[in-house]
């Protein structure tokens, strides 16, 4: 299996707006710190899966046929806005899977188009992808939210995003399992209060402490995390590294 960050960012994306901080000077600068909407592309034998689709040049990325299908951690408008363009294709059908969601973003139920919403997932029922499998995953949001554990000839990766910390059966479950990779929400540098919605570094690795994993990568970052890294002695531990758009794990 092969994962692909194609987004880090959080909802601001870096740099953000009219911002000055060092963080977003240096993006604007030098583009391997850009972060854009948190995604990712999961590649297994001949199957390509696209994890969250808010990045809004998805027709451009993803010519037709080479994407099998769509995994929704949640629907967030940072997370599922590339939808609203891909949906009016012609001549094809993309599968759409995520947690069951009566509000789903915007319009997208009464006017799919091309994207087939019609099967949702329940957390910790396997569902057997041919090439690997997909146990999804409770995470604790503001909206239904799903972390995915992928499986494929003896390996484990580990997505979960958008969360702040984990809920007890989803820690519980990926406990069981020797992880080869997680990929981890972590927004805020370390805070005084546990952040809503979203981890901040004590979070984040308190989580990451109570795992099993060879390596670990950080996600949905936003201008202050990066502001914080670049501050002198501020370090993470050897095994927790900082995800960046376009970076590849292989297992």
């Amino acid at each position: 299996m092969k994962l692909q960050l194609l987004g880090t960012g959080n909802a601001a994306q870096v740099p953000v707006y009219n911002c000055s901080c060092p963080a977003c000077q240096r993006a604007r600068t030098d583009i391997s710190y850009r972060r854009g909407p948190c995604s990712a592309l999961l590649t297994c034998g001949e199957q390509h899966w696209l994890i969250d689709s808010g990045l809004p040049d998805l027709t451009e990325r993803f010519p037709p046929g080479s994407l099998s299908g769509i995994l929704q951690t949640h629907y967030h408008a940072d997370h599922a806005q590339g939808l609203l363009h891909l949906r009016w294709g012609t001549n094809t059908r993309i599968r759409v899977l995520g947690p069951h969601d009566p509000d789903g973003f915007a319009d997208l139920y009464r006017h799919p188009g091309i994207l087939d919403f019609s099967h949702t997932l329940k957390p910790e029922e396997t569902v057997s992808m041919g090439e690997f499998d997909i146990v999804p995953l409770a995470l604790t949001h503001s909206k239904p939210t799903l972390g995915y554990l992928f499986g494929a000839h003896g390996k484990r990766i580990a997505y979960l995003t958008d969360t702040v910390g984990l809920p007890p059966a989803t820690m519980a479950r990926l406990q069981e399992e020797d992880l080869d990779l997680v990929v981890l929400d972590c927004s805020f540098p370390p805070a005084a209060t546990t952040p809503r919605n979203h981890n901040d570094v004590t979070c984040a690795l308190d989580t990451l402490a109570a795992l099993n994993a060879k390596q670990s990568v950080l996600t949905h970052i936003g201008h202050e995390l990066d502001c914080w890294l670049m501050e002198p002695g501020n370090t993470l531990p050897a095994n927790v590294l900082v995800g960046y758009d376009d970076a590849e794990y292989e297992t």
